[in-house]
């Protein structure tokens, strides 16, 4: 059963103090890659049809932290118990999906929306539903085309292999993706243009973007315009992070009304800004 809550101002307030503490934790350990995958993973188990998984924080049960696909993501959950620990309020499933958030963007990337309010569920999906890196074009299309996600959800969100690296004792894959894999960038895509790079990884779920021309498209506009991949990007992780998921209607009233004051606060700050200025213009006017 999933866990009732409510999103309340001081609940906002909560989310925005755990998106500092996550900062402070994901710099310090550069563990940006594996909060990522982490959100990922919690929220790619959604079934469009039966609205089972998602992002849930169903991820920290032991029986799915064993399923194949999670190997070595029990760091990132004992990780986020940190941050948990210290702002209890907040549920797994926005904790984890914030991560996620902060993991980008400490990296360099985009900017991604987050809205709170998702509720913790202690039910965990029967495994198989992540993506298999051993597969190809179909399989990667089943997979996404479940949660309600299309080719190009599919390409750019592969596009966040440009951080972190694989790890034989968790995929049997060995290595990274890109030259620089602390660094959220388009170079995922230039590397796959490029055909096979010494000491770089490439997954058959990699090469298959570059043999399939639906999504070839897709990675040759992203690895000519970054800014393009930053938009689609963060468009795909926002709708990743919210499968299955409602905002409460008071949230957003409640981040449009946090918005509208900050907003208001920059224009008494300008005006005042202004009016200062005008005032020593005039002084030193009148001593000329």
């Amino acid at each position: 059963m999933a866990k009732e809550m409510g999103v309340d101002a001081e609940y906002i307030k909560e989310i925005e103090r755990a998106r500092r503490s996550l900062r402070a934790l994901i710099s310090s350990k550069n563990c940006a890659p594996i909060m990522l995958r982490l959100a990922w993973h919690d929220a790619g188990t959604y079934d469009a049809k039966t609205k089972t998984g998602g992002p849930n924080g169903s991820i920290r049960n032991d029986v799915e932290l064993q399923h194949g696909a999670n190997n070595g993501l029990k760091i990132a959950v004992d990780l986020c118990e940190e941050i948990k620990a210290n702002h209890p309020k907040i549920t797994y499933a926005d904790l984890y999906q914030l991560a996620g958030v902060v993991a980008v963007e400490v990296t360099g990337g985009p900017t991604i929306d987050f809205v709170p309010g998702r509720k913790d569920s202690m039910v965990s999906p029967e495994e198989g539903r992540l993506p298999d890196a051993n597969k190809g074009a179909s399989h990667l299309r089943d997979v996404f085309c479940r949660m309600g996600l299309s080719d190009r959800d599919i390409v750019a969100l592969s596009g966040g292999h440009t951080l972190g690296k694989a790890h034989k004792d968790r995929s049997g894959f060995e290595g990274p993706w890109t030259r620089e894999p602390l660094k959220f960038d388009n170079s995922y895509f230039v590397e796959l243009l490029k055909g096979n790079s010494e000491g770089l990884l490439k997954l058959p779920t990699d090469t298959v973007l570059v043999d399939d021309p639906e999504f070839r498209k897709y990675v040759e506009i992203y690895a000519n315009d970054e800014e393009a991949f930053f938009k689609d990007y963060a468009a795909s992780h926002k709708k990743l992070s919210e499968l299955g998921f409602t905002p409460p209607s008071s949230c957003s009233k409640l981040i449009n009304n946090s918005t509208a004051l900050a907003q208001s606060a920059v224009g008494v700050a300008v005006a005042a800004a202004v009016v200062i200025f005008s005032y020593f213009f005039e002084i030193n006017r009148r001593a000329k």
